[in-house]
C-alpha cells in the first residue's frame, strides 16, 4: 500500500522544497502557484484519482455477474491515468483492481502479460487487452453493450 503513495508524497515534498525559498525570497504568489501545481500532480498520481479498488477475486465475480470490464491499474502509471481521465464518469461502471494493493490482481496481470505487470490491463468477457484505446473501453462500458452481452 505504501508504494502507491510514494510518488504523490515525493511530489508534495518536492513542491514544498521548491516553494519555500521562493516564499522566503519575496515571491509568495509564485511559491503558492508552484506548490498548488505539485499538489495537483500528486493528486492525479495518487489512488484518490481512481474509483475505489476492489480485490481481483471480487472483481472477477462481479464481472461474471454483470458483464462489466475489469481494469487492472496501479498508482503512478501514466497510461492508467490517461485511461481514467478519458473515461470520465463512465469509469465508475468498471471494476477497478489496484495491482499494488492486491496480490491476486498482480498475478492476474502477470498471467495475461507473459509475466509482466503491464497496466492498464482491461479484461472484457474473459479476454485481456493491454493498454487499450480509451474510446474502445468507453464503448465496452456503455449500458447498451452491457445489456447485449
Amino acid at each position: 500500500m505504501m508504494r502507491a503513495w510514494t510518488l504523490p508524497m515525493l511530489l508534495v515534498v518536492s513542491g514544498s522544497l521548491v516553494a519555500t525559498p521562493l516564499a522566503l525570497g519575496g515571491s509568495p504568489g509564485t511559491a503558492v502557484a508552484l506548490l498548488l501545481l505539485f499538489v495537483l500532480l500528486a493528486g492525479l498520481h495518487s489512488p484518490l484519482a481512481f474509483p475505489r479498488s476492489i480485490g481481483a477475486v471480487e472483481a472477477q465475480r462481479r464481472s461474471a455477474a454483470d458483464g462489466r470490464p475489469i481494469i487492472y491499474w496501479r498508482a503512478g502509471c501514466t497510461y492508467c491515468l490517461r485511461l481514467r481521465i478519458r473515461l470520465g464518469r463512465s469509469a465508475r461502471r468498471a471494476h477497478w483492481v489496484d495491482i499494488w494493493r492486491d496480490p491476486a490482481g498482480a498475478a492476474a496481470v502477470r498471467e495475461a502479460n507473459d509475466g509482466n505487470e503491464t497496466v492498464p490491463t482491461v479484461v472484457v468477457a474473459g479476454r485481456p487487452h493491454v493498454n487499450p484505446d480509451p474510446a474502445w473501453v468507453r464503448a465496452q462500458l456503455s449500458p447498451r453493450t452491457a445489456a447485449g452481452a
